[in-house]
């Protein structure tokens, strides 16, 4: 063993203070160079490093032993090196260094600034005074925290000049270009230090944040995603999880989740990712998996406890989903999130006294006297009022949702547009159409400039007979600007309502004309179905559907036109049933598709699941005719004849009170005769209307 390793490894063994004390100890009795300088200019360089030496170890001393005497020694003993050698630039740095471990920032930056005075190349203070600027940012506010930000700015940019090649340097000057709000400088330094290292995780990174300040997730998406899968890091992959979230794509953004769980299987954050990514598209036996994970590492969980009873709701596992819930309760009884998903499990189960209840005590403890709610707490309301209003709808109370859906207007923004819409979707429930038409009115007059506000009134006004006035007010909305897609399609909407196939389909030609993204294909596809299906060409209508349905497999509304579509041909029924079943699940509320499960249940012949998916539809909507029908024909198909009559007498009365738009006359025709040929054969059974018959 050499002599050199033996002392490095005693070095290891003694600790830091005592071989510090013991230098000292050693240097004081060294004695001092002489320090009076000679008549001539050239530096004292032993003197210098004597005095350098000391500085050191004093330094090293205050920092470990928090000793001030030892900082103030420091200090002197770096000004007698200085005194010693003025123009070392190492000695130079080394004090203003100094002055910044110690925490003597105003000193520190007089000192570092003196030196990029006189040497305006020195890296070494250039870098002090951006790490300064740079700390200090954050105890900064408006005018003093913008001086401060171009301050750091400016020294970066000169340590760029200086460190061409230098990735860190780079980044921290992208970084406060983007805290500047100066994208496109950003990107610039991002994309340079990413030239001069293309696997670097903090490039990658920097860019996605970048791309996702800028509300543009999409382009963070493509960032991340360039990289090689095996190159990928964990963080890399988290991020491309949640870049995939923003921008609705919940089957990749698990995907992402799930490799990073595979390069970290105990990253909690990446579990909780991929839970509400699989909880988004549908995949809740693997999310329920993923929370379980969670909570037997973090039982207190709250939000993933929230995250499981929303699953086991979807699933239609009520008792369970409220058993989790009262355990979250336990932990956080005001949770507004957990009582509003108490509420729709009440809902869920039809108990609507108890999810009203639940709603009310959230928005009276949500209330403001002066209305001067944030944005986060406008939401809020508006999720509450929203769900209150359904409620109120699916038990028929159409005053006390329109009610609700005024509340929402007051909130202003585009929660002002949903709440007119309600109003008018409730009156339109309770076929009060005339009311429908005053609101449409007030609310085109409000918003003048809201397209979809007026396309809304000119529904209603072609509905109410104007037609001619109401696809004046539509076309009047294209005004050649981008947005004149989505008035083409409405214009389409309006042209299948009022039966004028040759005019939609034009109308959707020119927005197929101008659909890029998978989700405005799949729109186009869906109304040429819808167009297709109402003109009695079903077989255009079909594959229409189909087309739609491979942009998007997991569309509950395509799922469900297709699924009943073919039930109600006979046509596919195994097909058609799991059409359906994957739109319940999807949207277990939806009287639509309830409807549409009990009707493909009684074409595959099992009645009882059929009449209770019907039962559970009329309990949300009882003023459809074609759910009154349906229930009507299984009565009949089971022998209870007096209460199918009942059905198709309440299905009449729906289809008198309904807008022609809404009902096909051959469907009328139909249930009319069903009815009448039910009332004769009762008559024949001599069965009356207060006897007990089957």
């Amino acid at each position: 063993m050499n002599l050199s390793f033996q002392r490095s490894l005693v070095l290891r063994l003694i600790p830091a203070s005592t071989i510090l004390l013991a230098a000292h100890a050693v240097m004081a009795q060294v004695p001092a160079p002489n320090t009076v300088k000679s008549a001539t200019t050239e530096p004292d360089r032993s003197s210098s490093y004597y005095h350098y030496g000391l500085a050191h170890l004093y330094e090293e001393m205050a920092v470990n032993a928090g000793r001030p005497d030892y900082a103030t020694q420091a200090v002197e003993q770096y000004k007698l090196a200085l005194d010693a050698d003025p123009n070392s630039v190492l000695l130079q740095d080394g004090l203003a260094d100094l002055y910044f471990r110690l925490g003597r920032i105003r000193e520190a930056v007089q000192a570092a600034q003196e030196q990029v005075e006189h040497h305006p190349e020195d890296v070494a203070a250039h870098e002090l005074l951006g790490k300064v600027y740079v700390r200090s940012l954050g105890d900064m506010q408006g005018a003093q925290a913008a001086d401060m930000l171009k301050l750091a700015i400016g020294e970066y940019e000169k340590l760029v000049k200086l460190k061409p090649n230098d990735v860190e340097t780079k980044l921290l000057l992208g970084q406060l270009y983007g805290v500047d709000h100066d994208s496109a400088k950003a990107e610039k330094e991002f994309k340079a230090a990413q030239g001069l290292d293309s696997n670097s995780e903090e490039v990658v990174l920097n860019m996605a944040r970048l791309y996702t300040e800028e509300g543009n997730p999409q382009r963070a998406v493509e960032a991340l995603a360039a990289v090689p899968v095996g190159d990928r890091t964990e963080r890399m992959e988290f991020a491309l999880g949640a870049s995939y979230d923003q921008v609705k794509k919940p089957k990749e953004a698990a995907s992402a989740y799930k490799r990073a769980l595979d390069i970290e299987p105990d990253n909690l954050d990446a579990q909780r990712g991929l839970a509400s990514a699989l909880l988004v598209d549908g995949q809740l036996d693997e999310a329920i998996k993923s929370l379980q994970i969670i909570l037997a590492a973090e039982p207190q969980d709250v939000q993933s406890q929230i995250h499981l009873s929303e699953a086991e709701r979807r699933q239609g596992h009520y008792k369970e989903a409220l058993a989790t819930l009262e355990k979250a309760k336990a932990l956080a009884p005001d949770n507004p999130e957990l009582n509003y998903n108490q509420a729709l499990i009440y809902d869920s189960l039809g108990q609507y006294a108890e999810a009203t209840a639940v709603l009310d005590k959230l928005l009276a403890a949500s209330a403001k006297g002066d209305g001067s709610y944030s944005d986060q707490e406008k939401g809020n309301r508006y999720l509450f009022l929203d769900r209150l209003a359904t409620i109120y709808r699916e038990e028929n109370k159409s005053t006390e949702a329109i009610a609700a859906y005024k509340q929402i207007v007051t909130l202003g923004g585009d929660f002002t547009v949903r709440g007119y819409q309600g109003e008018v979707d409730a009156y339109r429930d309770a076929h009060q159409f005339k009311e429908a038409t005053v609101v449409g009115a007030e609310a085109a007059k409000a918003l003048p400039k809201d397209k979809s506000v007026q396309m809304m009134y000119a529904q209603q006004l072609t509905d109410a007979g104007k037609v001619d006035e109401g696809l004046a007010l539509a076309k009047a909305q294209l005004t050649g600007g981008a947005d004149d897609r989505d008035v083409h399609l409405q214009l389409a909407q309006l042209f299948i309502r009022l039966r004028h196939y040759k005019e939609a389909t034009a109308e959707l030609d020119i927005a197929a004309s101008g659909a890029s993204r998978p989700e405005e294909k799949r729109y186009v596809s869906f109304l040429r179905g819808e167009m297709y299906d109402r003109s009695k060409q079903y077989g255009l209508a079909e594959a229409e559907f189909r087309k739609a349905l491979e942009l998007d497999p997991k569309d509950p509304t395509i799922l469900n036109y297709l699924g009943y579509m073919l039930a109600d041909r006979g046509e596919k029924l195994p097909e058609a049933l799991e059409m359906i079943k994957t739109a319940v699940e999807l949207d277990p509320q939806n009287y639509a598709y309830l409807d549409s499960l009990g009707w493909v249940y009684f074409k595959l012949g099992q009645n009882a699941l059929a009449e209770q998916n019907l039962h559970k539809a009329i309990e949300r909507s009882s003023a459809d005719a074609t759910v009154h029908d349906h229930l009507g024909q299984v009565y009949e198909k089971t022998g209870r004849l007096k209460l199918a009559v009942s059905q198709w007498e309440r299905a009449m009365t729906e289809y008198a009170q309904s807008l022609p738009a809404d009902s096909d006359p051959s469907d009328v025709e139909k249930v009319r005769h069903q009815l009448e040929g039910a009332r004769v054969k009762l008559a024949h059974a001599g069965v009356g209307p207060g006897k007990d018959s089957k």
